[in-house]
């Protein structure tokens, strides 16, 4: 038997993070190794405890989730998921750029909670594709601040010279925020190839995950703004 997914728990909230622990530790495969407080003592506990996946609030004292989330994940401690009240655009975006693999809702049920867990800690990204279609939006609409803000002209990333043709519309099907099945059909295709073409992009590109595919097909210019493919299908 695989060893268990390790899992910090951080909330300024001792009921929160009771609950949560309460909900996690029944399961055979997850175990609660820590629990903090503040954005701080988060990273101080992910160092020393080394947890596979960090469930993280947003507002905190000391130090707040998203600049945890950005020192965790930038030293390659652990995969974090923001936890929030709201489903707000700015702490999606802001915890995108943090690094955070994914977020969700602190009403969500038990069930989802322990298959988000394992969902990330399996390397895959917490990012429902109504999120993934808001984030779209943002990067196409440009800077959200600043005289004249609007899209900005990308020019060809170097990057994509690595990727086949294949891979190279498999990524910006997924920068379009369509899921493995979609794109299958999309390209006529099993969804093992799919699997197996994501893959190749993710080593290829040094992705952690879908929310990072996303974020660099914008970035490298992939997909340019008023793309009409940026809408969803139907």
């Amino acid at each position: 038997m695989s060893a268990p997914i390790r899992v910090l728990l951080v909330d300024d909230q001792l009921l929160v993070r009771s609950g949560f622990s309460l909900i996690l530790s029944v399961e055979d495969d997850l175990e609660v190794v820590g629990q903090a407080s503040d954005g701080a003592e988060a990273v101080r506990l992910t160092r020393e405890l080394r947890p596979d996946v960090v469930l993280m609030d947003v507002q905190m004292p000391v130090m707040d989730g998203i600049e945890a989330t950005r020192r965790i994940v930038a030293d390659d401690l652990a995969r974090v998921v923001i936890l929030t009240t709201f489903d707000r655009d700015d702490y999606v975006f802001a915890g995108l750029a943090a690094g955070a693999s994914g977020f969700l809702l602190k009403n969500a049920d038990a069930d989802h909670l322990i298959e988000a867990v394992r969902a990330v800690s399996g390397g895959h990204a917490l990012l429902a594709p109504e999120v993934t279609r808001r984030v779209i939006e943002q990067m196409t609409s440009g800077p959200v601040t600043g005289a004249g803000a609007g899209p900005r002209p990308v020019d060809r990333d170097a990057r994509l010279d690595d990727l086949t043709p294949r891979e190279l519309e498999v990524l910006g099907l997924v920068g379009r925020g369509l899921s493995n099945a979609e794109i299958a059909g999309r390209l006529f295709v099993g969804e093992a190839t799919v699997k197996t073409h994501l893959s190749n992009v993710f080593a290829k590109l040094h992705l952690r995950d879908r929310v990072q595919a996303v974020v660099l097909a914008y970035e490298a210019g992939l997909i340019l703004p008023g793309d009409p493919e940026d809408q969803p299908d139907g």
